[in-house]
């Protein structure tokens, strides 16, 4: 059987359900499949686009070139101690991956329950949400170079890890396939509840020494109560990263919007939830044409049935404007956009 499929279909591998078709297609399951792939001359002469669970992207017209879904599973861990490091392959499903981790008792992955994606895809953009990012738990990782089709593994300083970024998303773009990912997790519990509702859902649960357990599922409740379900209508979760800006350009708004929802973020900085700037321009619930942000949270944005990419990206460009006239902020998109 060919390794490559032509003209196939993108639409069920996008979350945000955009009808479009690619060239080419290969979905491999183990790194010696992808070996043999990225040693054919069809992938030398084309353009590449690595899938995981296609939640983080946005097309806006058919892709003329190959794209290759990551579908390798599985999932081993070696306890020593208190020390865990769970290895899942590029294809498992990251909330399957949290799953596991909760249910074996390894804890460290609970409060970043039901983000959508895959494993692989998880350092690339260094995934984050209540209090917790990728980089807090990441070991090392798996990859293959795609030009030369040899592995190599990157540790946690190679990787450059940033907010909702990494060396994956600047210097080596596209030059590297992740196939596996190694976390350091613990059998000891060092519960975080400060970010978000999640002290309060704990109380409204009368819940006061928390496990992982209950903290995996608090996160999750949170979750479905804001965000949609991608297979009921079309979404890739947060449109836009949170905004960091300097103490002064903070406080220059700040004194115009006492009420603005911040943070504090590293080396003096504050980060701005993106979500309450784009609800105070009246964007919350809007529905334009196909496309519109979702009733119960103003940053993300869903297709309403038939919107195309293009529709989609061209609603979040009138919202970065708006939020710019009025604040002074200029978001930045989270999503892909092809």
């Amino acid at each position: 059987m060919s390794l490559i499929q032509e003209n196939i279909s993108l639409k069920s591998y996008n979350t945000f359900g955009v009808a479009v078709s690619s060239s080419f297609f290969a979905e491999v399951f183990s790194e010696s499949y992808l070996k043999d792939l990225l040693l054919l001359p069809i992938v030398k002469e084309q353009q590449l686009l690595v899938l995981g669970g296609g939640s983080n992207l946005l097309f806006t017209k058919d892709f003329n070139g190959l794209v290759i879904k990551m579908s390798i599973p599985g999932i081993t861990a070696v306890v020593e101690g208190n020390e865990v490091l769970v290895t899942a392959g590029a294809g498992v499903v990251w909330n399957d991956f949290v799953n596991y981790c909760v249910g074996s008792g390894f804890a460290g992955v609970e409060n970043l329950s039901l983000i959508p994606g895959t494993v692989g895809a998880s350092p690339i953009q260094n995934i984050g949400a209540y209090g917790v990012e990728l980089k807090d738990v990441f070991y090392a990782c798996t990859a293959y170079e795609i030009t030369t089709a040899e592995e190599r593994t990157f540790n946690f300083e190679e990787c450059k890890f940033g907010y909702r970024d990494s060396v994956f998303k600047n210097e080596l773009k596209g030059r590297y396939i992740i196939t596996g990912v190694t976390f350091k997790l613990s059998t000891e519990a060092q519960i975080n509840t400060k970010y978000g509702a999640i002290q309060t859902e704990l109380v409204n649960r009368n819940i006061t020494n928390p496990t992982i357990a209950d903290i995996s599922q608090v996160v999750a409740d949170i979750r479905v109560s804001k965000l949609p379900d991608p297979s009921t209508i079309g979404n890739a979760g947060s449109f836009f990263k949170n905004p960091v800006i300097d103490r002064l350009a903070f406080e220059k708004v700040f004194a115009k919007f006492p009420d603005m929802v911040h943070y504090p973020a590293p080396n003096d900085k504050i980060k701005l939830a993106a979500g309450w700037l784009i609800e105070q321009c009246g964007f919350k619930g809007k529905v334009v044409g196909h496309t519109g942000t979702w009733k119960n949270q103003a940053l993300v944005l869903v297709n309403h049935g038939d919107a195309t990419g293009a529709e989609v990206y061209s609603f979040s460009e009138e919202i970065i404007n708006t939020v710019y006239i009025k604040f002074g902020v200029m978001l930045e998109r989270e999503v892909n956009i092809l």
